[in-house]
């Protein structure tokens, strides 16, 4: 008989609130967190906004934050994300054995003293042409070892372990805007397959910075509804022009049942399914008839061994892309056939903006606070239907309505697709 995993513990940086709770207020009362961005000077930029998490301190969740100094918004956002989920849980290498309690994140990577960097290719121009031996040899004197050892995105579930003394698997997957959740999908099996007991899950990342913000203008992807920051992410709406840049992490504590049922564990829900596909296409672009997406929550369902007709609640993907959510909807079409017409549907990426790899734990909690809670979060900015998005997306409102089962998608450059289903726990 297959291991049961359960969700514990829950935990949340985001651009709409830094605890579960905030962020799920927020989105009841469909507040955005998109403004004009301030970690940088975005004045020239294509796109001048983004959902940044803002008041952040470290040491509001840990008692030594110096330890971290060197360390990304990744990094920091992953531990107090981690450090909440551990506390809701109850965890501790108290409760399990250190050697059967693991990390798997799906995390990016952390970002460079971009003033520094180009100061030092400043100083390293003579006479229009660049002297690589100048550039070399101020890196060598200025560039911090700390701060590129910090950068790598196997950093945070390093730094978690040594915080929770978690000596059991421990790993890191990239894959784009699926990282988090498919870094719960794979948890989940190493739970199933015995080889631990808890793992903590999730993702932490931001690309708010000028590498992050000009390679997505370069590709077209971002929005650039300068005017109005807060109405830029519209899901679904006939008149989207690209995703919104978020920020933050979000963590699961995920558990073998009994193990969980042992130490009267809080559980939030069970994870019935996973599924995990790649398009197979276009780096950028999802497959036009949604092969890879569709395949996907097929396999979601399979693995949960339930019918489309089970699905009562979908948190998309739902970029705000032309593409995106084009496909997304037919896919949701194919995969559920006439059921999809009858599930709403909502992008909560309309108000948090898209943490890229953070992005699908986020979408994942939010699944098991509907569940929980029995409210349906709003898309908001949902103004104008499209033809090719005709399915029921919880426009600008939320909404009561009951749910038991959730499919959370998440859908990323690359091709990766990912679809995770939540349930209420059931004895």
């Amino acid at each position: 008989m297959r291991r049961r995993v359960v969700v514990t513990g829950m935990g949340v940086v985001t651009p709409i609130g830094k605890t579960v709770d905030a962020m799920w207020k927020a989105l009841q009362e469909g507040k955005s967190g998109i403004d004009y961005i301030t970690h940088f000077d975005a004045s020239h930029f294509p796109t001048k906004f983004a959902a940044e998490v803002k008041g952040y301190d470290l040491a509001d969740y840990i008692p030594n934050p110096d330890r971290f100094e060197f360390a990304g918004r990744n990094i920091r956002y992953a531990i107090g994300a981690a450090v909440q989920a551990v506390k809701d849980s109850g965890v501790s290498d108290q409760s399990v054995d250190p050697r059967r309690f693991g990390i798997y994140l799906g995390a990016g990577e952390g970002q460079q003293d971009f003033n520094l960097f180009m100061t030092l290719i400043a100083e390293a121009q003579r006479n229009g042409e660049f002297d690589m031996e100048t550039f070399t040899r101020r890196g060598l004197e200025e560039l911090n070892p700390k701060v590129e050892i910090e950068q790598e995105p196997n950093m945070p579930a390093g730094h978690l372990a040594s915080l929770f003394n978690a000596q059991g698997p421990n790993l890191n997957c990239l894959t784009a805007c699926a990282a988090s959740s498919q870094a719960i999908g794979e948890a989940t099996e190493i739970i199933r397959q015995g080889e631990a007991d808890v793992m903590l899950s999730g993702g932490a990342h931001s690309m708010i910075h000028p590498f992050g913000v000009t390679g997505f203008n370069l590709l077209t992807a971002l929005s650039t509804h300068n005017e109005a920051p807060r109405k830029a992410s519209r899901p679904f709406d006939r008149d989207r022009d690209g995703f919104v840049l978020g920020e933050g992490a979000g963590i699961l504590v995920l558990e073998e049942l009994e193990h969980a049922l042992k130490r009267n564990a809080p559980i939030y829900g069970e994870i019935l399914g996973y599924g995990s596909t790649a398009d197979a296409y276009r780096i950028t672009d999802i497959h036009p008839d949604g092969r890879g997406a569709t395949a996907c929550i097929k396999m979601a369902l399979n693995d949960a061994q339930i019918n489309a007709t089970d699905i009562d609640y979908i948190n998309a993907h739902g970029t705000s892309t032309a593409v995106n959510d084009k496909v997304e909807t037919l896919s949701i079409k194919q995969a559920l056939g006439d059921h999809a017409y009858k599930t709403p549907v909502s992008s909560t990426k309309s108000m948090m903006g898209h943490l890229i790899a953070a992005a699908g734990c986020a979408e994942a909690i939010v699944c098991l606070k509907t569940i929980k809670d029995g409210i349906l979060p709003p898309t908001i900015n949902y103004e104008t239907p499209d033809p090719d998005c005709d399915l029921d997306y919880i426009p600008n409102e939320a909404r009561q309505g009951k749910v038991t089962r959730a499919l959370s998608n998440s859908f990323g450059f690359g091709g990766q697709n990912v679809s995770l289903i939540f349930s209420a726990y059931k004895g």
